[in-house]
């Protein structure tokens, strides 16, 4: 356990006890930090000397924390803090210019939990309208964010998809490029992307370039080619295109989308075959002859293939299945017919029922489930049993009201330390579904987290495990579960599996939905959208079911609302 690590442990607990406005205590945990920091030997050493107080700032208390993460490489005490409150707080108290003070006042009175609500907030003028902010804290709080997203070397998915199509639409539009398509890892849709590539097929590659850096979101043209550039937009984001002849394009976006794993298992079948690829095309390997290139169809037709999807190009057994003409036809995003986690002004989301209905009625959804947190998530706002009668009734008053869609009544329900749900059956029973959730007690065993959820699932009422994993992308490791009891216990129960599609969860993950998908267990794609704009993350969801191969009668929001509410018994 190096120095370094010891005192970022350090200094994160200092950040969560200012979070919950604790006075002192966080000065003496980051004087501990920097000591550790300027040591010059190695911490362990002083530890196996039984030194470790003779450290500036660190007594007895500090020291039985430092000897158990060196130990055990984990601190129970930092877990602890950390569930008190949302993951992305954290992350927004690295935005410079913001304290632990601010992020708490964003937190209470704009429900701002992570740095994409934070950005969309100062981008639409919100954060001005809140008492000692105004014009210029937003724009103070913007940059910070741009740094914030240069000194990372990955985006979230959510990031960068819409900066590519941003960049796309403006292309289309100004120069009327219809060859266009995104690339590498933001084609195949991965939770993280490095870097956001664009392809466009054209025989006039200079029009394209100056089109291009001629966008009026660019702040430099870091490089400008005769076949590819480089742009930084003025929010920090590097975008790289490249341009190809017309007719190489379906070959050069076969290349440019990779996986590279997959692209070496296509090269050495093409060999097998007698022929070579490369983004210029497939050709006879003895004469040279091209005999594809324009289209990515003509390019797998040559190989005797099926066109795989890109979120499947993984080296993960699709080309195989390619050869065999045995693709699963993946779930499409107009497969989907509803969205069955929401959350409201009930709790801790930012729009009413009434907005949240009338916009799933505006994306052609036939019904949309309101699923509120329980009342022992106190940082969320947890509604009350009393409140939740209450509420139940209003949704249904609204569901009547607006016409063409259904608006379902239901809860995200805390599953307890024993495996029971927050609320008694009595007021399941009148819910029309329930979304159970882990949110506290990470740091349990794997037995008895298992133990612990397979209970909830044991419950009648509890229609769809949320988040089955609690892994927040970059900020928090998944909690320790048999995964593979988890997916049979659900088979077994008719329990709905959560692909959850907010970007920094993405949980259940491609992997584990293609390994729910193989032990019969069913998935649902929910939003756990907290405002209007986030039910549009629907498409991330439905991106990863795609790369875990998940097919439309694999997931229960793809059925019609007579088939779900047949299946729900409502």
């Amino acid at each position: 356990m190096s120095n370094e690590k010891i005192a970022r442990i350090l200094y994160e607990i200092a950040d969560l006890l200012e979070l919950k406005g604790v006075d002192f205590k966080p000065r003496a945990y980051r004087r501990a930090a920097r000591s550790i920091e300027e040591l010059e030997k190695d911490i362990a050493e002083l530890y196996k000397d039984g030194r470790l107080q003779e450290i500036p700032g660190i007594g007895e208390a500090i020291a039985k924390k430092v000897v158990e993460i060196i130990q055990s490489g984990d601190l129970s005490y930092l877990k602890q803090l950390r569930e008190e409150f949302p993951a992305g707080l954290l992350q927004i108290m690295e935005v410079p210019e913001i304290g632990p003070r601010t992020t708490m006042r964003l937190y209470r009175d704009l429900r701002i939990t992570n740095l994409h609500e934070l950005k969309r907030a100062a981008e639409e003028h919100e954060i001005r309208k809140l008492k000692g902010f105004g014009e210029r804290s937003e724009e103070t709080i913007l940059k910070g964010i741009r740094l914030l997203e240069q000194r990372s070397g990955r985006m979230l998915l959510g990031y960068a998809y819409f900066y590519a199509k941003d960049i796309i639409d403006y292309l289309i539009s100004t120069g009327g490029y219809r060859l266009i398509s995104v690339a590498g890892s933001l084609r195949r849709m991965r939770e993280t992307i490095g870097d956001v590539d664009i392809l466009v097929g054209s025989d006039e590659p200079k029009k394209v370039m100056d089109v291009f850096t001629s966008n009026p979101k660019v702040s430099e043209v870091v490089v400008k080619g005769e076949t590819k550039s480089s742009i930084r937009l003025k929010d920090g984001i590097q975008v790289d295109i490249r341009v190809v002849a017309t007719e190489s394009y379906g070959a050069a976006l076969q290349y440019f989308t990779g996986s590279k794993e997959h692209n070496i298992a296509l090269r050495s079948y093409a060999i097998e075959k007698g022929l070579k690829i490369n983004e210029y095309g497939v050709f006879k390997k003895d004469t040279d002859e091209r005999i594809a290139s324009k289209t990515e169809e003509e390019v797998y037709a040559s190989l005797g293939m099926e066109t795989m999807p890109p979120e499947i190009r993984e080296n993960r057994g699709e080309i195989k299945a390619a050869i065999d003409h045995m693709l699963p036809s993946l779930i499409e995003l107009d497969d989907v017919k509803g969205d069955l986690h929401v959350h409201s002004t009930m709790s801790d989301g930012s729009a009413t029922v009434e907005e949240i209905a009338l916009e799933a009625r505006r994306m052609g959804y036939e019904y949309v489930g309101i699923a509120d947190h329980s009342e022992s998530l106190k940082v969320a706002r947890g509604v009350s049993k009393e409140d939740l009668v209450k509420n139940v009734d209003a949704v249904r008053k609204i569901s009547e009201r607006v016409e063409g869609i259904r608006v379902l009544a239901g809860a995200e329900v805390e599953i307890l330390g024993d495996g029971s749900l927050d609320y008694p059956d009595s007021l399941l029973n009148d819910l029309d579904f329930v979304v159970g959730a882990v949110h506290s007690g990470f740091r349990m065993g794997e037995k008895e987290m298992t133990n612990r959820v397979v209970a909830a699932m044991s419950n009648e009422y509890l229609t769809i495990l949320a988040h089955p994993t609690g892994r927040v992308i970059e900020q928090r490791e998944p909690y320790q579960i048999d995964l593979d009891r988890i997916m049979d216990t659900a088979s077994e129960n008719q329990v709905f599996l959560e692909v959850n599609a907010l970007p920094e969860r993405l949980d259940l993950n491609d992997v584990n939905c293609k390994r729910a998908k193989d032990r019969g267990a069913t998935l649902c794609i929910g939003t756990d959208a907290h405002s209007v704009p986030q039910l549009s993350y629907m498409i991330f969801g439905v991106a990863t079911g795609r790369r875990g191969w998940l097919e439309a009668n694999d997931v229960a929001n793809t059925l019609s609302l007579k088939e779900l509410e047949n299946r729900l018994g409502i």
